[in-house]
């Protein structure tokens, strides 16, 4: 695989996105069409067509690695808990065998498991059967009437605004530790008090809406790291609707959103830009995400980019949570900058925290070290790379590029190279979108009230 851009200290980088290229290129006079799709809540589905060699041709194999990579990532781009595959039985049943308990995808399936809590299966079906896309009908956010509480649920400190017609009357940041209380009455009384006290600036309150890390579906808490000590009964018992019921001690019957954060700051982007088809991508612990799509709303997919495979090469990196090699945590987040570390030269001491190995290399990029200056063009090689991969699934007129990672002159550095690969490898997507760093003061009022726009008013 030739790489016009390549990934300075990364020597066997096979993007996912030339993969796909090249798969379409060379089944053109030999190939068969195939559907996957992923099934979610309330029969919402999400699919992708593309082209595989035919079946018993020498091809299976083949066929089987890169169909697995495309259902791994509209499974963790979407969300759901059946995976579809229309076109070919030999792929399908070998999708099938890979996507059950103790097989190769363990890890996927009981995470979609625990999320819709629905037993997670495979079907395959024959392509004149393939499901259509359905999505939901009811689009969230950019509701600016009425008086609304917008609530912002970080890891350290947790942000409340009042608004009322979509100006902030009141806002204030708390200091609080949900990360390591297992009592889930902290989190409650936590949650309560930010909205009460934003409810005592305004005549009433008409909606509430939620921005919190974590994966939600129907406004409840699937999963969430701000209940990571809380134990699993407690889990089930008390946080699952602990949104719902806050929201009930404020007003009978208020309309209630809760959206992951990641879609929030996307929504908050796309409302400060005036324009739609926006892909929120943080780089920090790990790699976050978020979309609005080109009709202006969230869409309720997962935007999990963290497992999104964006490697090809069975040699990468394996992420330890979920056991796979080549996904996004290893290359967008402080993990991406540590990997590099050693091959740029920068021997890093192995007592410091992730966070602070990241201040380290971030320190060197200060000084005009040129070891961490390769370190962010591999970065940028790789993201571009991604973005035309994730492009596959998502329509993109604008990514906007925040966390840690990206902070100071790495960041510019990380920017020019992932725009030159868009330029020179793939120049019909460079023409259609922008990439933007958003300064943070913005990013950080705009999310509350983008959180407070999410609620309809009945």
């Amino acid at each position: 695989m030739k790489l016009k851009v390549n990934a300075k200290l990364d020597p066997k980088f096979q993007p996912l996105s030339l993969v796909c290229r090249e798969m379409r290129e060379a089944t053109k006079e030999n190939g068969q069409d195939i559907v996957i799709a992923i099934e979610r809540n309330k029969g919402y589905t999400s699919t992708y067509k593309t082209r595989i060699y035919k079946d018993n041709t020498g091809h299976d194999e083949e066929n089987f690695r890169f169909v697995e990579r495309i259902a791994k990532s509209l499974l963790w781009v979407a969300g759901g808990y059946k995976i579809i595959i229309a076109g070919s039985e030999i792929v399908g049943n070998k999708i099938k065998e890979a996507y059950t308990d103790g097989g190769l995808r363990d890890f996927d399936v009981h995470f979609m498991e625990k999320v819709y809590e629905e037993k997670f299966e495979v079907q395959v079906c024959a392509l004149e059967d393939a499901p259509k896309d359905k999505s939901s009908a009811s689009p969230i956010g950019r509701h600016l009437d009425g008086c609304r509480i917008g609530f912002d649920a970080g890891g350290s400190d947790r942000k409340v605004s009042a608004v009322i017609n979509g100006e902030s009357v009141y806002s204030e940041e708390v200091v609080w530790f949900p990360k390591i209380n297992s009592d889930p009455d902290y989190h409650y009384e936590g949650i309560l008090n930010a909205m009460k006290t934003a409810a005592s600036h305004m005549p009433r309150v008409d909606a509430i809406g939620v921005s919190s890390a974590g994966v939600y579906v129907d406004n409840r808490i699937m999963v969430a790291s701000l209940f990571l000590k809380v134990n699993e009964e407690d889990f089930d018992k008390k946080v699952k609707n602990m949104y719902l019921d806050v929201a009930k001690e404020i007003g009978e019957n208020i309309p209630i959103e809760v959206a992951n954060d990641g879609d929030v700051t996307a929504l908050a982007g796309a409302m400060d830009l005036g324009d739609d088809a926006v892909l929120g991508i943080a780089m920090g612990t790990s790699e976050a995400g978020g979309y609005v799509d080109p009709q202006g709303n969230i869409t309720g997919w997962l935007n999990e980019l963290a497992f999104v495979p964006v490697d090809f090469c069975e040699d990468a990196m394996v992420d330890e949570w979920s056991g796979d090699y080549g996904c996004g945590v290893k290359y967008f987040s402080q993990d991406g900058v540590i990997k590099l570390a050693p091959y740029a030269g920068i021997e890093l001491d192995e007592n410091l925290s992730p966070a602070e190995k990241l201040k380290v290399v971030q320190g060197l990029m200060k000084d005009g070290d040129e070891r961490a200056a390769a370190i962010y063009d591999t970065i940028g090689a790789y993201f571009g790379y991604a973005i035309a991969y994730y492009a596959e699934f998502y329509e993109i007129k604008h990514v906007l590029i925040m966390g840690r990672v990206t902070s100071g002159e790495g960041g510019v550095i990380l920017l020019e190279r992932a725009k030159e690969v868009l330029d020179t490898e793939f120049p019909e997507l460079a023409k259609k979108i922008e990439l933007h760093i958003p300064d943070e003061n913005s990013r950080r009022v705009g999310q509350s009230v983008a959180a407070a726009s999410l609620p309809k008013i009945n």
